[in-house]
C-alpha cells in the first residue's frame, strides 16, 4: 500500500475499510523498481560521486606530503633574502669603516705637519737663543751692534687649529620599515569550494577585465547618504550612512541581519573588516577606532588632537587610519599594529604635506604591493606611497573624463591582480588603475548615480555605494 508507507497487504487486508481508496502496487514490481533504484544509486555512487571524493582525498594527501618542501622553499627564500642583507649590512659596515680610517689619516697627517712645523720653530728659538748668549759674553763690539731681535717674529703665537672628533649617528630601527623594506608574508588564503561532481565555483579569483563590466545585483539598504561597504563575501555585507548611527548588515538578498549603533550616536565615519571577519569602525566624535570580535564591542583605538576618519586593514593585519586634527588644517596616515602606533605618513621628502589640509573625506586602500593609496577629493588626486610612506606617484584623472568634470576621487579598493578601483563621484564612474598607478579603463556602463564607497569581496565582485539613492550595486567587471 503506497498509501501507508509502503507497508506489505495482503488480498484481505486491500478489501478492508482500512485501505478504501488506497494504491497498491505488486510486491514484485515494487521488489524490481527498488532493485533498479539500488542499481542505480550504486552506479552513481561509484562511477560518479566516489570518484569525486577520491581525487579530492589524494589531492588533500598530496598537500599533506608536499607541506614541508612548500613552507622549506618560503624559509629558504628568507634565509636567502636575510644572507643578502647580511652582505649588505657587511658593505655598509666596511664602507663606513674606511671612511672612518681615510678620516683618521688625514687627520694624523694634519696633525703631524703642524708638530713638524712647530718643531722647526723651536729648533730656530733654540738656536737663536745660544747666539744671544754668546753675544752677551763677547766682547765683540760689532757682533753687538749688528744685533738685530727676533722677538716680534717668535711672540707670535702659532696657528692652533681646534679638531671635533666624527663621531657615528645611527639612525634609530625601526621594525616596521625593516619589516616593510624586507619582505612581506601573503596570508595563507583560504577559498571555500563545495564538493560537487559536475560544477566549478561560480566565481573565480582573478581574470582579465570583462570588455563590459555586468550589474548583477542591486540592494536598497534603506539608507539616505549611503557612504561605505564592507564585505568578505555576499553573505554579510556591512553599510554605514550619513543619516543615522546605525551600521547595518545584509546579505545578497537584501534581507537585514544584523544592525548595530554607534556609542556616539552620530554616523561613524568609516568601517572595514579585518582578514578574520571582525567589524571595525570609527567614529570621529568620539575620537577612536571600535572593533566588534565574537559579539564584544571593543575601543581598539583613542586618538587626542586628531580626528579618525577612514579605515583600511593590511596584508600583514595592520590598520590604516586617515585622520584630521582639530584646526582641520592637517591631515595624516597612521599604521597601528593592535592598538600601538608604528607609522606616521604626512610628509614627502621635501617636508612638504602630501595631502590636502582640510576634514574631507579621504578613502584609503592598500595594493598587492603593500603601496598605500588615499584617495583626496579636496586635491583631486589619489596619492600612492609605498610601505615606508615614500611618495610613488599621483593620479589626477584620466584626460577624457576631466575635460567633462574635474577628477573628484572618493572611495578606493584593491583587488586580488593589484589592481586600484577609484570612484569618479562627479563623472558617475569608476577608474581602474594598475599596480604602477596608470589609468587601464573605465567602468561607466551600470548607471551609477553619485557613486561614493566601494569594496571588492574575495572573489572580485565590486560592491559600490550610490550615496542618495541608498543602493549596493554589486558589478561583475573581471
Amino acid at each position: 500500500c503506497k498509501d501507508c508507507g509502503d507497508s506489505f497487504v495482503c488480498l484481505s487486508c486491500t478489501a478492508s475499510e482500512l485501505h478504501i481508496g488506497h494504491r497498491f502496487v505488486d510486491v514484485k514490481e515494487a521488489y524490481k523498481m527498488m532493485k533498479d533504484a539500488i542499481k542505480k544509486d550504486a552506479e552513481e555512487l561509484e562511477i560518479h560521486i566516489s570518484p569525486v571524493y577520491d581525487e579530492y582525498a589524494l589531492d588533500l594527501m598530496n598537500q599533506l606530503a608536499n607541506l614541508d618542501g612548500e613552507y622549506e622553499k618560503v624559509t629558504t627564500a628568507i634565509s636567502k633574502q636575510g644572507e643578502e642583507w647580511h652582505k649588505e649590512i657587511d658593505y655598509v659596515v666596511e664602507r663606513i669603516e674606511n671612511e672612518i680610517s681615510n678620516i683618521k689619516v688625514k687627520h694624523r697627517e694634519d696633525l703631524q705637519k703642524q708638530l713638524d712645523e712647530i718643531k722647526q720653530l723651536q729648533s730656530l728659538m733654540k738656536q737663536t737663543l745660544l747666539t744671544l748668549r754668546e753675544i752677551q759674553e763677547s766682547t765683540d763690539v760689532s757682533s753687538t751692534i749688528e744685533y738685530n731681535s727676533k722677538i716680534t717674529e717668535f711672540s707670535k703665537s702659532p696657528t692652533r687649529f681646534l679638531y671635533s672628533m666624527p663621531t657615528f649617528m645611527p639612525k634609530p630601527l625601526s621594525h616596521v620599515k625593516i619589516y616593510s623594506y624586507f619582505g612581506e608574508i601573503t596570508p595563507l588564503r583560504t577559498t571555500r569550494e563545495e564538493p560537487a561532481v559536475s560544477a566549478k565555483p561560480e566565481n573565480t579569483l582573478g581574470g582579465e577585465l570583462l570588455a563590459k563590466p555586468e550589474l548583477t545585483k542591486i540592494i536598497q539598504t534603506g539608507y539616505e547618504e549611503l557612504r561605505s561597504v564592507a564585505c568578505h563575501n555576499e553573505e554579510r555585507i556591512w553599510t554605514t550612512c550619513g543619516k543615522t548611527n546605525d551600521i547595518k548588515c545584509f546579505n545578497i538578498k537584501g534581507f537585514l541581519l544584523d544592525t548595530i549603533k554607534s556609542k556616539s550616536g552620530k554616523w561613524p565615519n568609516d568601517l572595514t573588516l579585518d582578514k578574520e571577519g571582525n567589524l571595525l569602525f570609527s567614529e570621529g566624535t568620539r575620537r577612536t577606532v571600535t572593533i566588534i570580535k565574537n559579539g564584544e564591542t571593543e575601543e581598539l583605538i583613542r586618538v587626542q588632537g586628531w580626528m579618525p576618519n577612514t579605515l583600511c586593514v593590511t596584508s600583514s593585519s595592520d590598520l590604516l587610519v586617515s585622520m584630521y586634527n582639530n584646526e582641520k588644517d592637517q591631515s595624516k596616515v597612521v599604521r597601528y599594529t593592535g592598538s600601538t602606533e608604528k607609522q606616521t605618513i604626512q610628509f614627502d621628502d621635501e617636508g612638504k604635506p602630501l595631502y590636502s589640509g582640510n576634514n574631507g573625506i579621504k578613502y584609503i586602500t592598500v595594493n598587492k604591493n603593500g603601496d598605500i593609496c588615499v584617495s583626496d577629493c579636496k586635491a583631486g588626486a589619489v596619492v600612492i606611497v609605498d610601505k615606508a610612506g615614500n611618495f610613488r606617484c599621483k593620479y589626477t584623472g584620466y584626460p577624457s573624463r576631466t575635460k567633462i568634470s574635474p577628477f573628484k576621487p572618493f572611495g578606493i579598493t584593491a583587488d586580488s591582480q593589484n589592481r586600484v578601483l577609484i570612484v569618479d563621484r562627479s563623472n558617475h564612474c569608476i577608474h581602474i588603475l594598475d599596480g604602477n598607478g596608470d589609468f587601464l579603463r573605465f567602468i561607466d556602463n551600470c548607471n551609477l548615480k553619485d557613486p561614493l564607497g566601494l569594496c571588492v569581496d574575495i572573489y572580485d565582485n565590486l560592491f559600490v555605494c550610490e550615496f542618495y539613492k541608498g543602493y549596493i550595486k554589486r558589478i561583475k567587471y573581471c
